[in-house]
């Protein structure tokens, strides 16, 4: 499995042990020359706070890693698409680009899109403002949102 695809599916990972746990299921890795700086998970149920969403997480742990507010060379590998609160929080850190599992329209039948908050903010989904990519890791949205089985895990 190609590098790019093991760190997101090690977010789409966190993600679901995050559900489990009776939390939303996002989670994201932030990676910088393929070594993890920091993971994250949505928190919001937990917390109460909206801003503790999983890119701004492991935003947050990253920063505090490298003592520096800057994520140049870094990458972000998270489970879903980007709201715009993390996306505009990447940008201005200078994170490199984002590589991502669902897309909205993946989250959508589950309540998960942060399509509306785009069109409220009057904030096109395209073109990006840092190089977004969709990598596809052997999981499916009916698994991670949804009532599909998780796939067993393999030999490690």
């Amino acid at each position: 499995m190609h590098q790019d695809t093991q760190l997101l599916r090690q977010a789409v990972d966190l993600a679901h042990e995050n559900r489990l746990r009776g939390g939303r299921p996002f989670g994201a890795v932030l990676a910088k020359d393929g070594a993890v700086l920091a993971t994250g998970v949505n928190d919001i149920v937990h917390s109460h706070d909206p801003s503790t969403h999983a890119e701004m997480q492991a935003l947050r742990a990253g920063t505090r890693a490298q003592a520096s507010p800057s994520l140049a060379g870094c990458t972000i590998y998270a489970s879903g698409h980007p709201c715009p609160m993390c996306l505009a929080a990447l940008v201005m850190a200078g994170a490199e680009q984002v590589f991502y599992a669902f897309d909205n329209q993946d989250a959508a039948p589950y309540g998960l899109s942060s399509e509306g908050a785009y069109q409220r903010l009057r904030m096109p989904l395209s073109p990006p403002p840092l190089p977004l990519a969709r990598l596809d890791t052997g999981i499916s949205a009916a698994q991670l949102y949804g009532d599909a089985p998780w796939p067993e895990a393999g030999p490690a």
